[in-house]
């Protein structure tokens, strides 16, 4: 026997990541096997799932992966746990359109029993309510359990206990508000001191205040997700998860011929946000290396360089006055290396970027793009691109915006003088960077 779970709400803001990691953290600390997974395409609270299960936490996407594809991430990575915990997304039935991709659509097509995080502040029997309707919107789901958030009294937990007794759901306890459960914003996708003391004290408060012997017998399952072959779709289902059909597998290397490429990839505080699939996908084709554009002042030699998301935004005089990296970048794209960037690698290879203060650093300047964070704004969806006579599907998520976009800007050019380092030029000046300035002389 073994428990697997997914924990869902029914509206973002009601405490599902805090609890997740507390949960995490706090059956790890009984020697059991924890395996993550999150719901939707989400970097950061992976980062922080690992950071509290010590194990990769694994994303399910129903938009952007087939059903089947689902089903062997979840039998893969959960194959070995005792115990698989899944983070949702957003309220409970809350997708790409209407309730597909949602929460609930992953919990139906993996068969996994609902742990609702309800936000009871200001509230009482109208718990009720809301209880009755997410268990019964769709029959097909199993809502095993219902942990209610921000409960500081006995007496208003025992209200709520009234509801959920009245609605036929199990109350599995109440947590008290707690200050030091708050990951600050600045940290958010780091993994920093006060991202583990946060999940040290999530740990903590889920240990003192939730019956986990009731939690896991209501969320057993009698089978490990790798035991007999995948299940076929449903027609049940198809409505609600769905997903073009797979494209023929590309031929995989095998270990006899497996190319001897180097696979270049960025990984620091600045540039971290990776998917571990995509890691295992690109080393089927060469061996994967890491560097810092923080630290390392040269570019290793590579056949590919990839460059991810993170926060680039928080270290640009850092990544400014790496020049002879900023070069080396530059002199690999001109010799015809290849470069794979998203995100904030993207604007890293741009003309520059503009900080929340105005300030604005001149960076690789392979791309003909400028980039803010001035004035911040989010940009969400999910999104198609028609290429070629094929659809991707992927998803969008960022705060900045383009100053210059694509195709008003010169190509940057290797002679142009650079600005002085510390004393970026004006917003809006996006002069290219310049040759990295002469090495010391040698003593």
């Amino acid at each position: 026997m073994r428990a697997q779970f997914l924990v869902a709400a029914a509206h973002s803001g009601a405490g599902k990541t805090t609890v997740t990691l507390g949960l995490l953290r706090a059956l790890q600390r009984q020697g059991l096997r924890v395996q993550p997974f999150k719901c939707g395409p989400d970097y950061i609270d992976p980062i922080h799932h690992r950071t509290a299960a010590n194990r990769d936490s694994i994303n399910l996407d129903g938009f952007m992966m087939t059903p089947g594809h689902i089903r062997e991430l979840y039998s893969q990575y959960g194959a070995e746990a005792d115990i698989c915990i899944t983070e949702g997304v957003m309220g409970l039935f809350d997708g790409s359109r209407k309730s597909e991709g949602s929460s609930a659509a992953l919990a139906i097509l993996l068969d996994l029993p609902v742990i609702l995080v309800l936000n009871a502040k200001a509230m009482a029997y109208s718990a009720a309510a809301i209880l009755y309707g997410l268990k019964n919107f769709d029959p097909r789901l199993n809502i095993a359990g219902v942990i209610f958030n921000f409960v500081d009294s006995a007496s208003h937990y025992r209200l709520l206990q009234e509801a959920c007794e009245d609605v036929g759901i199990k109350a599995l306890g109440h947590l008290p508000n707690n200050g030091l459960l708050r990951i600050p914003a600045r940290h958010l996708g780091l993994d920093t001191s006060p991202a583990e003391e946060a999940i040290q004290a999530a740990a903590d408060h889920i240990a003192s205040h939730i019956d986990l012997p009731a939690l896991l017998a209501a969320t057993q399952s009698p089978a490990s997700p790798a035991a007999g072959p995948a299940r076929p779709d449903p027609d049940s289902i198809r409505p609600t998860i769905t997903a073009d059909p797979p494209s023929p597998k590309p031929t995989r290397p095998t270990a006899a011929s497996a190319p001897t490429r180097t696979i270049l990839i960025a990984r620091d505080a600045a540039f971290h946000f990776l998917y571990p699939q995509n890691i295992q996908q690109l080393s089927q084709y060469g061996r994967i290396q890491y560097f810092s554009p923080l630290h390392d002042t040269r570019l290793p030699a590579a056949d590919l360089l990839y460059l991810p998301g993170g926060y680039p935004e928080l270290y640009l005089e850092t990544l400014f006055n790496n020049r002879s990296l900023l070069q080396d970048i530059r002199d690999f794209a001109s010799t015809g290396g290849r470069i794979l960037a998203e995100c904030g690698g993207m604007m890293f290879l741009g003309h520059s970027i503009t900080d929340e203060a105005g300030k604005t650093w001149t960076m690789a300047g392979l791309l003909d793009i400028a980039t803010t964070i001035e004035k911040k704004k989010l940009t969400i969806g999910y999104r198609k691109v028609q290429l070629d006579g094929h659809t991707i599907q992927g998803h969008e998520f960022h705060y900045s915006q383009f100053i210059a976009p694509p195709g008003t800007l010169a190509p940057a050019l290797a002679t142009t003088p650079a600005p002085t380092p510390g004393s970026p030029p004006a917003r809006g000046h996006n002069t290219p960077p310049g040759p990295p300035d002469p090495p010391p002389a040698s003593p």
